[in-house]
Parts: structure tokens; C-alpha cells; sequence
């Protein structure tokens, strides 16, 4: 076996195994699963049009050489992007660190403890700072979190309000033009009237619900809000600020002038800029609109035993459950980013955060005294890191940005011709100099070397912050590197990832994140450019990002794509847009109907509304699959305003349905477009695609198929690919060419999380067509064996035609409820005391466990799953013989903790050997869950989403 080919360092079994898995499964050879699993219909006649793999090593040499060609200058263009430093102790211990990278959405508490504390330290942190109540756990970046935000106020109007269809939020013109340009993508759908206008231009009227305003603002002016904040509350209208994390460390926090809704990006805190992303947005609130903010908010509440235990609260407001009725389509945070934030904080803590923004300041008002001696005129009167200049008269912009370039700088160019600045934490002593050189050589005059950093400028008091922040004793503990470290790796103890065990999720893709795939993220030349540089500055970016484009129409089968959505959920809203667009090219905009099956994931219904259309149910039939008839029917009813038909495919029942190119004729006969959503696209890739199927547009979960990892609940990638009629329609930027004219933003950054795009990049480089074809027949391989070996004694709910699976399995867990009374959450619970990761709970069909095993798995760990499983199933037969008791036994009280198994006190009938080591394997590597079930309702009565106040440890001992 060529172990220099990358495709078997990916793909889990091996030669052997395969050939005694096929024999478990029934069938001879690979190609005669396929055949029983994939609709013939649909197939590939030839192979992907791709590269042949390459080597790790020569992937390696490719992908410096693109590195070179990207140029890191010093940039101070600011506009919500800013160079910072990420300490090495976490960029070592976190970035590069697959615990955090590789683990899963906190949904099963017990195990992610860690991640849940982390993900707590940031929400307080944000608290603090902005001076708010309540904070979630990130959202995906400073412009959709402003379009979250007004969003939420609309859904906050008063009943009066919504009766009298006041639809109208006023914008300041000084917000971010890419925070325009996403607000106006989502306020058409929804009826949502934009006034971006001045400030002071600012009307009450009776049709205005909310504000938005940024903090300090686009032109780097620091403006007092409380008077109007005040006027806009005496009229019941909302106020969201957009501000700037760092600044708020000086200023005061809009929390303290009355700000309903705090939002913005926690970049600056130690997250490279990455061309644009990934990073976590923060947002929040006033308490009292807990219940309507968007996205995942981590909360504190105790397990079984009474001790101090996290996770995520509220979860019933979240998309995944409301479908068509949720106001959000938020399925992925940047919990791995705000994880780093938060770090950050904690490092740090408040007083070098504060150090940190004053000498970001002191800079800011050194150069302001030394370049107004040189003739220039500085426009912000307050100011945090951002001035503005107006020029002298012999002196051109041009000027400036000449000699600029020449000494490796990038400034920001008003189109008035003014000259922007805007400081960030890197800049140093040697910086200033060159700053200072540039101006006084354009404007001929002579300059001074700086010898010694400036300081002792301070913001006026008017806006200068007086009360404390991140006084809690995480942010006031940890300053050495060898308490840090440690502070990580204990949290890290206290998290399964991929790193222990195979996460068997289905829908949710758990797959290798190659270590080669993984390195560039951490090479300044990828992590260290601001987005809006000159794009020659990007060669190697867009040179990779060319290259990335052209593989993934190649495996869709779509004419081109866009990078920009930064989700799955973003990319199925950006796709709904796109169709939506092109109906209206036509005159046909009256069609807003979208049709999806009853089992889709939550987000298509949700991505649907928030596109503004009208969704109407397809009912599935006993077998799972989409009722054809029903799909006819209501295609033919809602001809005249059909829109789109968003299916998955396979479907989330884990099924190839074999009608599904007839489905994608009924649609178009009807005058309506195709939306495959790409969730289950590794099973497909090398086999079939959406154009084979006939579908037009489709989004990608590169966080799934195409290894990026899922971080502990992002980052994610979204991007669409559509069929030639929609390409005019891809979303376009206002800042940036980003190769597209079509739909407004929607995301703030031109190619998205372009950082993250390297990890794709490199997966399909070294996989080629061949290895990308095996990891997919690999991956319905080890689904079908999982499925044969588990069936008899559980049951797999949905099969295709001939008896097989695609490459997830839904098992049947409902009866045991009543033979038992044991419920897929304790099988659930029980297999985090065998070292596993519990399967997707209830989705798409509760009472059922969903799992993938994706095509990383080894047979060995196959087994090992396929033993804990049945041997779970013969613990709840000895409930159901009597052998052991229904209320007190392993499922019941699972997980165990160290604590109980070693207590002098044990009081169960069965052993303590049984609750920690039910099979002989799990002593060789136990993973000690650190806390027993957790204690949702509790958590969700008494909300405490911060860490470490009084009234928790109060509220603990007293309920």
C-alpha cells in the first residue's frame, strides 16, 4: 500500500478490512454496493475532471508557493478588520489543537464541558465590555449579526406596532458599507423599510421600530447616543449599536446610555484577519429580550448530583425546532473563534486589554500632533484608533498611496480624497516612523524619528469609560504562559472530540481534518491580509480561491460558484436569493412559494422565510421517502407561485430515493427552480450530483464534506454552486470585486471566511478524482456495515429499494420505551460512559438515534462502536427481563463520573465496574465524563448565561 498517498492516510479501513466488510454487507465488490445504493439513473458516466492527488509532501511545496505570492503589508484600512496578535499559547494549544477543532456542537453537555466554559468565558467577557446583560455564544460575522439585530427588533414591536405594519428602521450612514449592503439583502424579503441616512436626520415617525448606529463610527468619530437613545425609547423604538470590542476597554459601553441590542466582531481579541474571516461576531442584550435573540447562548445549571454543571440554554428558540416559524435561520456560530476570543480575555485580563487599547490610542493622538505639523488636517474631533485627514492642497491622494506602497502600507482612501488611518494593537515604534515618512515626503516637508513609544493622550472624559469590567476571577488569574496552558488542557480534558473517538452524528459530517490540510491557517501569509487590500497584494489567495471554484463546479456539475456565505444555512438563504432574483428577471416575481419535505432540516423552512416566501409541506410516505404524489399535487396547486422545491439528497433519511429526477421535472414543468441542499453531499461526490439529479443551485457544507472542521460549533462554510442561468445572480460586493454582480452581500467579507478555504483547497488537491470517488463509496461502505451489524437487535428505520443505506442510518429506538421505559436520550447518555459521542438525538424522527460514520473510521473503531451499541442493547434487556431494576440501572443514571464510581457510598445494584467498564477495551483509554446528566429545565428556570457571579452560587444552594 502506497502510504505517500495522501487518499489512504484519509480513508479509515484498510485493504483487508474492506474485503471482510463487503462480505459482512452481502455484496462481492464495491461497485455491486454502489449498484444497490445509487440510482443508475443518476450516475457519472465518467470520472471527475480533476488533478490526480497529490502527496502531502508536494501538496505541501504547492501550497507555500501560493503563499508566497500573497504580499503582507502593514494595513490600517480598519473597516471592522485590524491586525492583531494571537498569543502562541493559544494559537499552539487552541488553532492548532484538534480537541478544540475537531469537537462537536455542545449539544450532549456532559461531554463538552470544556468548550462550554470557553464559549461562557466569551459571553461574559462581552457582557462586560459592552456593559449589556446577556450575550450569545457568537454569531457569524459583524454584518449579519447587525442584520440579526434588526431583525430582532422588528420582532420586538409592540402588538400596536405590528397592527399598524410599522416596518421602517433608520441606519446610520456611518455604519460599514458592507453592513449596508448585507442590511439591505435581508430587509427586502421581509417588507423591511431601510432609511440609511444621517443621524441627525434621524424622524421618530410612527412607521420607525429601530436604529441602528455604529461606535465609534465609519469615519472613526466617537458620538455620544444617549440622547438619542432616550428620544427613541420615549416612541418604543429599539436601539442596536454596532461596536467596536476593543474601544469599549476606554469608552464608555453602550450598555450604560441605554442600547437595546450590542453587537459587533471580536476579531481585534486575537483572531488573524484571514483575508476576511472566520471570525466571531458577539451580540447582545437586554435580558429581557433573552427569548428573541438569535443563535446559541451557553448557560449555567447543575447536573444529577447537585454540582455546578453548563450548556446550552433555551434551545427551544432555536431555528432547528421552529422551522417555519423561527425568525432566524442560525444553525453554525464561530464557537472555535470566540473560543480564541475568549482566551484572549482570559490571558490578558482587564487590565491588558485596557493596556492594550490606550497605547492603540496614544498612537492614534501621537500621529494626529506629528502629521497636522506637517500641513495635514485631522477631521475626528473624538476619537478612539481611526483619524482622518484632509490634505493640503498640493498634496493628492495618490501621493500618498504611492509612497505608501512602496513601503509596504495600506491606508484607507475616502472618495472625497481624504486619507484614513486606523491603529491596531501590532502597531509599533518603527511603524510610527514609516507613517510619519510617507505623509511628510508627500507633502515635502521634513520629519523626526520616534525613539520611544507616545503615550499620556487620553479620550475625553465625556466619553471616557469609569466603571470596571472582567472583574470575575477567570480574567484575573491565568498571566503566566504555564498557568494558561494548564487552564486549557483542563478544560480540554473535559471534551470528547475526534481525537478520542469516532463521532458517529448523522446529518452533521464528522470526518478527518488532515493535519496538512490544517497548517496554512496559521502562516501570516493567509492569516496576516486585510480583506480590502489591492488584489495583486492576494495573488496566491485568489490564484487558490480560482483553482477552488472551478473543482467544485466540477463535482456539482454547476456552472460556477460563490465563496462568499459563511454557513450552511447562509448558503441556502444566499441560493433561495439567487432563484429569487432571477424569477424577478423574468417578471415573475410573484413566485414565493417554496415547497420542502416534511423531513428537511429546520433550516430550509427557516432560510425560506427569512427569503421572504410562503413554505407549504410535503409529506413523506411510510418508507421516508418524498411522497411523489403529494409533491404533484402541490406543484400543480401552486403552479402559478412556485418558486423552488428544496430537497435533500440522499435524504435526511439516510436514503439514494430513486425518484428523485422525476421530482426535479415536476418542479420545472411547474415553472419553479431546484434547491439541493448539500448536506449530504459526501455521499454523492465521484458517484452522481445535483445536475444529474436536475437540480439548479446547491450549497455545500464544506464543514462536512470538503474536512473543514466543525470547531465546537464553527466555523462553517457555505458556498453555492448554481447551473448556468443563475450565475448573473451570485452575490456581489460593495467594496470589493468579488468576481460577481448579481444580489447584494450577504456576508460583510467579499470571499467569506477565506482563511478556512485552504482546508478544502488542500483536501481536494491530495484526494484527486480517484480518492474523492473511494471516500465516498468508503463512507456508504462503513454506513451499511454499521447498519447490517446493528440492525437485528435495533432496527433501521428507512432503506432504499434494494435494502440499502446512503451514508448515514436512522435507528430505531421507540420501542424500548415501553418494554423498558428506556428512551434514545439514555442510550444516548449511556454511550458517553463507553468513550463515544452520542448519535444525532430525535432528528429527523424522534425517538430514533441518526448516525455517520463518515470514511475516516477504521474497522477496529467500527467495532468498537458496533460492541458498545449492542452491548448497550443487552443492558436494556436485563431491564426488560428483571435482571435489572427500571428506575435504578446503568441507562438511567448514566453517565458516571470519577466521583460517584470512587465515592465510599455507592447504592446502586449494579456494580461500579459495570457503570465505568462495561467492556474490557474501555479501561485501556476511559474518558471520565466530568459531570453527571445535566439538568436542562433547572438551567432554563434560573438563566445565568455569565460565569462566576453571587447569584449563582446562591441560587445553586437554595434549589
Amino acid at each position: 500500500m502506497p502510504y505517500d498517498n495522501f487518499v489512504t492516510r484519509h480513508i479509515g479501513p484498510r485493504e483487508n478490512d474492506v474485503t471482510e466488510m463487503l462480505e459482512a454487507v452481502g455484496v462481492s465488490s464495491m461497485d455491486e454496493l454502489i449498484e444497490q445504493t445509487v440510482p443508475a439513473n443518476i450516475r457519472l458516466k465518467e470520472p471527475l475532471k480533476l488533478q490526480e492527488g497529490l502527496t502531502e509532501r508536494k501538496y505541501y511545496r504547492k501550497i507555500l508557493s501560493l503563499a508566497a505570492k500573497n504580499k503582507v503589508f502593514n494595513t490600517y484600512i480598519g473597516m471592522g478588520y485590524y491586525d492583531t496578535i494571537t498569543p502562541a499559547v493559544i494559537l499552539r494549544n487552541v488553532l492548532e489543537n484538534p480537541v478544540w477543532y475537531t469537537s462537536y456542537t455542545p449539544y450532549q453537555a456532559e461531554i463538552s464541558q470544556g468548550r462550554l466554559e470557553a464559549l461562557l468565558n466569551f459571553q461574559t467577557m462581552v457582557c462586560e465590555l459592552t456593559g449589556m446583560e446577556i450575550a450569545n455564544a457568537s454569531l457569524l460575522d459583524e454584518s449579519t449579526a447587525a442584520a440579526e439585530a434588526m431583525i430582532m427588533m422588528m420582532n420586538l414591536r409592540s402588538r400596536k406596532m405590528v397592527k399598524n405594519g410599522v416596518n421602517a428602521v433608520l441606519v446610520d450612514e456611518k455604519m460599514w458599507p458592507q453592513t449596508h449592503d448585507v442590511l439591505k439583502t435581508r430587509a427586502y424579503p421581509l417588507g423591511i423599510e431601510l432609511r440609511i441616512q444621517s443621524k441627525e436626520n434621524f424622524e421618530f415617525t410612527d412607521d420607525v421600530f429601530g436604529v441602528l448606529v455604529q461606535y465609534p463610527n465609519s469615519d472613526g468619530e466617537i458620538i455620544d447616543y444617549s440622547e438619542l437613545v432616550t428620544q427613541a425609547h420615549e416612541k418604543d423604538i429599539k436601539v442596536a449599536v454596532a461596536a467596536d470590542l476593543l474601544s469599549l476597554a476606554i469608552l464608555v459601553p453602550p450598555g450604560e446610555w441605554g442600547a437595546d441590542i450590542v453587537f459587533g466582531n471580536s476579531q481585534r481579541f486575537g483572531v488573524p484577519m484571514g483575508y476576511g474571516g472566520p471570525h466571531a461576531a458577539f451580540f447582545t442584550a437586554k435580558e429581557a429580550f433573552k427569548r428573541s435573540m438569535p443563535g446559541r447562548i451557553i448557560g449555567v445549571t447543575k447536573d444529577i448530583h447537585g454540582n455546578r454543571a453548563l450548556r446550552m440554554a433555551l434551545q427551544t428558540r432555536e431555528q432547528h425546532i421552529k422551522r417555519e416559524k423561527a425568525t432566524s435561520n442560525i444553525c453554525t456560530a464561530q464557537a472555535l473563534l470566540a473560543t480564541m476570543a475568549g482566551f484572549f480575555g482570559v490571558y490578558h485580563g482587564p487590565e491588558g486589554v485596557r493596556n492594550i487599547a490606550d497605547r492603540v490610542h496614544n498612537i492614534a493622538a501621537f500621529l494626529i500632533e506629528e502629521i497636522e505639523k506637517l500641513g495635514y488636517k485631522q477631521l475626528n474631533r473624538n476619537y478612539f484608533d481611526t483619524i482622518r485627514f484632509a490634505l493640503p492642497k498640493h498634496v493628492k491622494h495618490e501621493d500618498i498611496e504611492w509612497l505608501s506602497l512602496e513601503l509596504e502600507m495600506n491606508f484607507r482612501y475616502f472618495e472625497n480624497g481624504e486619507v484614513g488611518i486606523s491603529i491596531d494593537e501590532t502597531t509599533n515604534r518603527e511603524d510610527i516612523t514609516w507613517i510619519l515618512e510617507v505623509f511628510a515626503k508627500a507633502a515635502n516637508k521634513r520629519w523626526q524619528v520616534i525613539h520611544e513609544y507616545p503615550k499620556g493622550y487620553s479620550v475625553d472624559k465625556k466619553y471616557a469609560r469609569t466603571s470596571e469590567y472582567m472583574t470575575q476571577e477567570v480574567f484575573n488569574k491565568y498571566r503566566s504562559e504555564t498557568e494558561m496552558v494548564r487552564y486549557i488542557k483542563r478544560l480540554e480534558h473535559k471534551d470528547i472530540s475526534l481525537t478520542h473517538s469516532m463521532i458517529s452524528l448523522g446529518s452533521c459530517t464528522m470526518k478527518l481534518n488532515a493535519a496538512t490540510e490544517m497548517l496554512p491557517l496559521s502562516w501570516i501569509e493567509f492569516n496576516g491580509i486585510h480583506p480590502f487590500v489591492p488584489k495583486n497584494q492576494a495573488r496566491g489567495y485568489h490564484e487558490m480561491m480560482e483553482e477552488l471554484r472551478r473543482d467544485l463546479s466540477e463535482i456539482t456539475g454547476m456552472s460556477d460558484v460563490s465563496l462568499m456565505p459563511n454557513s450552511g444555512a447562509a448558503g441556502e438563504y444566499a441560493g433561495l436569493l439567487v432563484i429569487q432574483a432571477y424569477h424577478e428577471s423574468r417578471g415573475e416575481g410573484k413566485r414565493n412559494v417554496v415547497l420542502i419535505p416534511s423531513s428537511a432540516h429546520g433550516t430550509n423552512p427557516a432560510s425560506a422565510v427569512m427569503a421572504g416566501m410562503k413554505v407549504i409541506v410535503v409529506a413523506c410516505d411510510e418508507q421516508g421517502n418524498i411522497d411523489l404524489e403529494d409533491l404533484r399535487k402541490k406543484a400543480d396547486e401552486h403552479r402559478e407561485f412556485l418558486s423552488s422545491f428544496m430537497v435533500t439528497y440522499p435524504s435526511t433519511h439516510g436514503v439514494f430515493e430513486s425518484s428523485i429526477v422525476e421530482m426535479c421535472e415536476i418542479i420545472h414543468k411547474n415553472g419553479g427552480q431546484v434547491y439541493m441542499d448539500g448536506a449530504n453531499m459526501n455521499a454523492q461526490v465521484g458517484l452522481t450530483n445535483p445536475k444529474s439529479i436536475g437540480a439548479d443551485v446547491c450549497h455545500l457544507n464544506l464543514h462536512k464534506t470538503f474536512a473543514i472542521p466543525h470547531g465546537g460549533g464553527g466555523p462553517g462554510v457555505g458556498p453555492i454552486a448554481v447551473a448556468g442561468h443563475l450565475v448573473e445572480f451570485l452575490p456581489s460586493h460593495p467594496i470589493m470585486n468579488n468576481g460577481h454582480v448579481g444580489i447584494n452581500a450577504v456576508a460583510g467579507a467579499p470571499w467569506g471566511s477565506a482563511s478556512v478555504l485552504t482546508i478544502t483547497y488542500g483536501y481536494i488537491k491530495m484526494m484527486g478524482a480517484k480518492g474523492l470517488t473511494e471516500a465516498t463509496q468508503m463512507a456508504i461502505l462503513n454506513a451499511n456495515y454499521i447498519a447490517k451489524a446493528l440492525e437485528a437487535n435495533y432496527g433501521i428505520l428507512y432503506t432504499g429499494e434494494n435494502g440499502r443505506i446512503a451514508h448515514e442510518m436512522i435507528l430505531e429506538c421507540r420501542h424500548f420505551k415501553a418494554s423498558s421505559g428506556i428512551t434514545e436520550e439514555d442510550i444516548a447518555k449511556r454511550l458517553m460512559d463507553y468513550g463515544f459521542h452520542a448519535p444525532t438525538l430525535s432528528f429527523p424522527v424522534h425517538g430514533t438515534l441518526m448516525i455517520e460514520p463518515t470514511e475516516s473510521e477504521s474497522k477496529e473503531e467500527l467495532d468498537r462502536f458496533i460492541d458498545a451499541l449492542n452491548s448497550i442493547f443487552n443492558e436494556i434487556k436485563e431491564i426488560e427481563n428483571g435482571t435489572a431494576d427500571k428506575i435504578d440501572n446503568v441507562l438511567k443514571n448514566a453517565p458516571h463520573t470519577s466521583e460517584r464510581v470512587c465515592a465510599n457510598e455507592w447504592g446502586h445494584e449494579y456494580s461500579r465496574e459495570k457503570a465505568a467498564f462495561p467492556l474490557d477495551w474501555i479501561r485501556e483509554n476511559k474518558f471520565w465524563v466530568p459531570v453527571g446528566r445535566v439538568n436542562n429545565a433547572w438551567g432554563d428556570r434560573h438563566l445565568i448565561c455569565t460565569c462566576g457571579s453571587p447569584e449563582e452560587y446562591e441560587l445553586m444552594t437554595q434549589d
